[in-house]
Parts: structure tokens; C-alpha cells; sequence
């Protein structure tokens, strides 16, 4: 039986090059977005192009019942979730700490933790069914840059590092790795146009990342070659931190 990705967020962006990757890697792969239905299904067809299976599915990440659907609906038209990519995100703003508010932190902690919690739930009776899976979030590696007027970000992203641990200790009995991929600024659809002339001095590696470096490391940790390998972080940034 094919083993099956869930990539959250995946109509455009890390989540639309991270599930083609994992459909490259030969995973039949469930290409989740929340509005962007064109999207997910170009990211459908291409990867049916290149001769894998995918099928687009519409859900709130966010939301307890949709979670729940999502999972189901995933089991019955590719099988149970053997990988698991927690990858959708909402928007990031900058807010000064004077501005800042607890509906701020609430904003961000809820794709950030709450809808991580949600999905896992809901894969791991069918990974235990499985005898193992891998749990795959994207993180950031802006906990360790501390940029001013994103605290409510920074807490978020910090707090989904931190159950990543957790969850690697917990879910390990049951075979499923857990760990966390933190990208630096990878630059996607949304940013184009952008001068990036001033983060890439700041690399060591210079130049900018792109989305399939983060694809090649999520590619990594749900192989079987990454079998022993949980409760790590995966940081992607060409030394930038």
C-alpha cells in the first residue's frame, strides 16, 4: 500500500513545493487548502503529471470538526496518514509591543498550536494502526532571530518548537517521529518583487533559500532513512542564525 503525505496549506507556496516533492519521493499525497481550490488543484494535476497520485481537499485546519473530516475524508480516498507536514499558516504581522494584544498571541497560537494538536489527534490512531508515522511542522527560525514587533509570532512559533519535543517523547512508543523543520525568509509567490539584496548579505552561504531546500529536509525526515532520528530541529537558513 502507497504510504500517505498530508500537507496542510499546500495550494501555493512551501506547502504546494513540499507536496510535490513527497509525491516525487512516491508518497500518495493529500494537498489540503483552506480558499484557494485552483490552487490546490493545479498542485493536483501537476503532480498526476509526473505520474503520482493526489487529491485536493478542502479544511479549516483551525477548526475541530473540519480536522476531523479532513482526516476521515483522507482515509478513505488515499488511506491513512502516514505523514504528517503541519505547514499552514495565517498572517504574520509586525506589531509594536505597544499595540500588542492577547488576541494577537491568540491569532498566532492557534495555527501554531492549536491546529497542530488537532491534526495529530486525529492521524495517530491510524498511525498506530500503521505501527509508525512521521509528524513533520514547519517551524521558523525567527525564535533565534528575535526581530522587534514580532513577539506574538515569536511565542507561537517558540511554543510549536517546544511540544514538537514533547510530542517526540510521548509519540515515540508508538513509532511516530515528531520534529520540526525551521526555515529562514524563503521567498514564495506572495513576495515577489521584493529586494532581498540586504538578507542575502546576511547569510553565510549567500544566497537565498528556496522552497526546495525546505522540501529537501521534510523529504528527509518522513524517509525511511530518518527512521531514528526525533525530536529535532532542522534549521534551513544557509547560517543566517
Amino acid at each position: 500500500m502507497t504510504a500517505v503525505a498530508l500537507v496542510t496549506g499546500a495550494s501555493r507556496g512551501l506547502g504546494a513545493v513540499i507536496a510535490r516533492r513527497l509525491a516525487a519521493d512516491g508518497l500518495a499525497v493529500a494537498v489540503n487548502y483552506y480558499s484557494d481550490a485552483a490552487g490546490a488543484e493545479r498542485v493536483v494535476d501537476d503532480i498526476r503529471a509526473a505520474g503520482g497520485t493526489a487529491e485536493a481537499f478542502s479544511a479549516d485546519v483551525t477548526d475541530e470538526a473540519d480536522v476531523a473530516g479532513l482526516d476521515a475524508a483522507v482515509a478513505t480516498r488515499l488511506g491513512p496518514v502516514r505523514v504528517l507536514v503541519a505547514n499552514a499558516t495565517g498572517e504574520q504581522p509586525s506589531i509594536r509591543f505597544e499595540d500588542l494584544t492577547w488576541e494577537a498571541h491568540l491569532d498566532q497560537l492557534v495555527f501554531f498550536v492549536k491546529s497542530p494538536t488537532l491534526l495529530v489527534q486525529a492521524v495517530l490512531p491510524g498511525m498506530k494502526e500503521l505501527g509508525g508515522g512521521r509528524v513533520i511542522q514547519i517551524g521558523s527560525d525567527i525564535v533565534d532571530r528575535r526581530l522587534p514587533g514580532m513577539s506574538a509570532y515569536i511565542a507561537a512559533k517558540g511554543a510549536q518548537h517546544a511540544i514538537t519535543d514533547v510530542w517526540a517523547r510521548e509519540l515515540g512508543p508508538y513509532g511516530v517521529t515528531v520534529n520540526v523543520v525551521a526555515p529562514g525568509w524563503i521567498p514564495v509567490e506572495r513576495h515577489a518583487g521584493l529586494d532581498v539584496s540586504g538578507y542575502r548579505a546576511e547569510v553565510p552561504l549567500g544566497r537565498i533559500g528556496t522552497p526546495d531546500d525546505v522540501a529537501a529536509a521534510v523529504s528527509y525526515l518522513a524517509s525511511d532513512g530518518a527512521a531514528f532520528v526525533t525530536g529535532q530541529r532542522i534549521t534551513v537558513n544557509g547560517g543566517h542564525t
